[in-house]
């Protein structure tokens, strides 16, 4: 069997253990089958960018649809989510892969989506994603890797949706809180890391406060993240007053 970790550009520095890893055409994903959705998705943003003539990339395809990879009894449908009241949350956001139709589309599979409430999603979550493009987008940068979980706190009660309707009998827990570790390699070949957790519901404080250590992130998520890169050679950001990148 071919190792997916030599095969996917994304996976080349690491990634944590999960129940099934889902090989996608421009990102990837760690799926739980008992949590009815990704333990992580990692990806690199836009990664073939210089073979796409068009700059300005194509229209958000909103195709929401279930991931068949996945078998039916361990995967979320469209029914869970329907009346919710929750968002059907990007972790690889649509705008990070708008360079073609078909990578467009594969960012609406249900498994790359978790239950986010909406003022968290449509709010500190965006712009965090804004913020990782523009960092992306600076000429220092080469290539950013972007790793995010779906987070979940022993002894806290955790809330479902979907788990009165007759989709396969499936409920999907809503996540306490996201991590998104954000990985930037530059042009004189170094590394740069950032670690930020977010509770999920509606956010006033700046992004930087959100930043953490990501020892402390893989302890919760339960797995190292860039574990093919060694300690020494990243540089992982702190906490600056007023600064983030």
């Amino acid at each position: 069997m071919n190792d997916p970790f030599q095969m996917q550009r994304e996976l080349r520095y690491g990634a944590p253990v999960c129940d099934q890893i889902l090989t996608g055409r421009h990102f990837s994903i760690g799926y739980s089958w008992y949590f009815r959705q990704a333990k992580w998705t990692l990806e690199v943003i836009n990664r073939n960018r210089d073979l796409v003539n068009d700059p300005e990339g194509v229209e958000r395809l909103d195709n929401f649809r279930a991931d068949t990879r996945i078998p039916k009894r361990f995967r979320a449908g469209l029914k869970a989510y329907a009346g919710s009241g929750f968002d059907r949350g990007h972790l690889v956001a649509s705008a990070n892969q708008d360079l073609q139709d078909v990578q467009n589309s594969e960012t609406f599979l249900l498994s790359n989506m978790s239950p986010q409430r909406p003022m968290f999603n449509r709010g500190v979550w965006k712009k965090l994603e804004e913020e990782i493009r523009d960092l992306d987008s600076r000429p220092s940068t080469v290539e950013t890797y972007v790793l995010t979980c779906p987070v979940f706190y022993f002894g806290e009660k955790v809330e479902r949706i979907g788990k009165d309707q007759e989709d396969f009998g499936i409920s999907v827990p809503v996540p306490h809180g996201f991590i998104k570790s954000v990985l930037v390699e530059n042009r004189r070949g170094r590394f740069r890391l950032w670690t930020f957790e977010m509770p999920n519901k509606k956010q006033t404080a700046p992004l930087e406060d959100f930043l953490v250590k990501t020892y402390d992130a893989e302890q919760i998520v339960g797995g190292r993240f860039w574990d093919r890169i060694s300690g020494g050679d990243l540089h992982t950001y702190k906490r600056k007053a007023g600064k983030m990148w």
